[in-house]
């Protein structure tokens, strides 16, 4: 029992002793500068494992992205025929390539033809026959002769070169090449137009040889058509970066649906796991477009590598960096595809967010499709598009999404028309779709 009184009212110190606990800290003896108030301790803030599982998966998503590309465009541009020689038919147009294959081709048929030796032999036979005058002039102009010769078939063959028939059999080589190329880079032994000769990699000109000496008969050079089957050969690239090569390809084609798959769940991942989605998929996009700006990097330190490593007598440089950048041009074209893609997701995910930017920006947009519309009471179609915003909303980025993932061969351009394309769309259902008008408040009754 409690001492109390006879009312049932608590004994003072029962009620100083629930005063104080109920007032707390604020019932504390004060002191010469006041109350004094405990040191709160500060509330443990716990860390989960979403975050940091979520930023490492997204980092491992945008490192494989550029491999996944690289992987994407062996499997296209090599192992498919058709593909590589979409991809290689622009060489015989370029400048420097039809002038390094020009100075080779005429220099194989000018050392068949021997113009000195055939001249040395004629003064030599004129020598005999008595007429030693005009056997002497003729070995006088043999030198001149075997330069005007040179020089006659190296315009023929330039003029061969940049004919339509040459482009043909350029393609015809290459398609046939293909698959000797296949070969080389997978191990099996090539005896096609693809091979390994003097530490280069190099594809045999028998065929392009053989048009060329067919074109200068036609013009009037018939000696060129005794000239016999040459297998003269143009470099591609350094056979002691061959076995590299040949494991990466063998690598790469294995992992070229794998690594574009596996890049896509764990950024999907990553992004669904955080705490904040809308703000990991800002930092997905952009890293992901950062991802492409390294593969850019790469490319152009391979691209010095590459022109350091071929000898000029073999290629020179001009016809060496425009053969690697003619078949690179798809890597290229895939980075710059996808860097706006990724800056396109997350500015998209930043201005559908929270923050004050996006809220005012769309704000901004709300109030000129307000504007636009009319007055009056929205029709059948206006109700019904706006009830079903939301399914409309996602049907046509899902279906901006498929166009980009079924288009052939996607360039930066091509994103951005469907970027352009979807926000027409969903501004056109935010401009149609109008709430029902509101009923107004009922009038008060008049005061009786």
């Amino acid at each position: 029992m409690t001492d109390s009184g006879d009312n049932g009212v608590p004994a003072a110190d029962d009620r100083d002793h629930s005063a104080g606990e109920r007032a707390g800290p604020q019932a504390l003896p004060r002191g010469p500068g006041g109350p004094r108030r405990p040191r709160a301790k500060p509330p443990r803030r716990r860390r989960g494992w979403r975050t940091p599982v979520a930023a490492l998966l997204i980092v491992i998503g945008c490192v494989l992205a550029p491999l996944s590309v690289v992987a994407v465009w062996t499997a296209n541009q090599v192992s498919d025929t058709s593909r590589y020689v979409a991809n290689v038919e622009p060489l015989i147009k370029d400048p420097a390539i039809q002038n390094a294959l020009t100075d080779k081709i005429t220099g194989e048929i000018v050392t068949r033809i021997n113009v000195q030796g055939l001249t040395d032999q004629a003064a030599a036979d004129l020598s005999q026959k008595g007429l030693p005058r005009i056997s002497t002039l003729l070995r006088g102009v043999s030198g001149s002769l075997a330069s005007g010769v040179q020089g006659f078939v190296h315009s023929q063959i330039h003029k061969i070169i940049t004919g339509p028939r040459m482009a043909n059999a350029w393609v015809q080589v290459n398609r046939v090449a293909s698959q000797a190329l296949v070969a080389v880079l997978s191990g099996r032994a090539s005896t096609g137009a693809v091979g390994v000769s003097n530490g280069q990699v190099t594809l045999d000109l028998a065929p392009l040889i053989a048009v060329a000496k067919q074109d200068l008969v036609a013009r009037g050079l018939t000696i060129a058509g005794k000239i016999p089957i040459v297998h003269a050969t143009f470099a591609l690239f350094p056979s002691k970066n061959l076995a590299k090569a040949q494991k990466a390809y063998r690598l790469i084609n294995d992992l070229k649906i794998v690594l574009p798959i596996l890049t896509l769940v764990l950024l999907g991942l990553g992004v669904l796991i955080a705490r904040r989605p809308r703000r990991a998929l800002i930092g997905a996009g952009l890293g992901f477009a950062a991802s492409m700006l390294v593969l850019g990097a790469a490319l152009l330190i391979a691209r010095n590598l590459y022109l350091n490593s071929v000898p000029a007598g073999t290629l020179p440089p001009d016809a060496a960096a425009a053969a690697f950048d003619i078949l690179v041009r798809f890597i290229k074209t895939a980075l710059r595809t996808l860097l706006v893609a990724g800056l396109i997701v997350a500015a998209g995910a930043f201005f559908t967010g929270p923050s004050a930017a996006a809220v005012r920006t769309r704000h901004a947009l709300s109030s000129g499709l307000g504007r636009l519309r009319h007055g009056g009471e929205p029709g059948p179609a206006g109700r019904w598009t706006h009830a079903h915003r939301t399914a409309l909303r996602i049907g046509a980025v899902a279906l901006a999404a498929l166009v980009f993932v079924f288009w052939g061969q996607p360039t930066a351009v091509v994103v951005v028309v469907i970027v352009i394309l979807l926000l027409i769309v969903l501004g056109l259902i935010e401009l149609i779709g109008r709430p029902p008008a509101q009923p107004g408040p009922a009038p008060s009754a008049p005061d009786g």
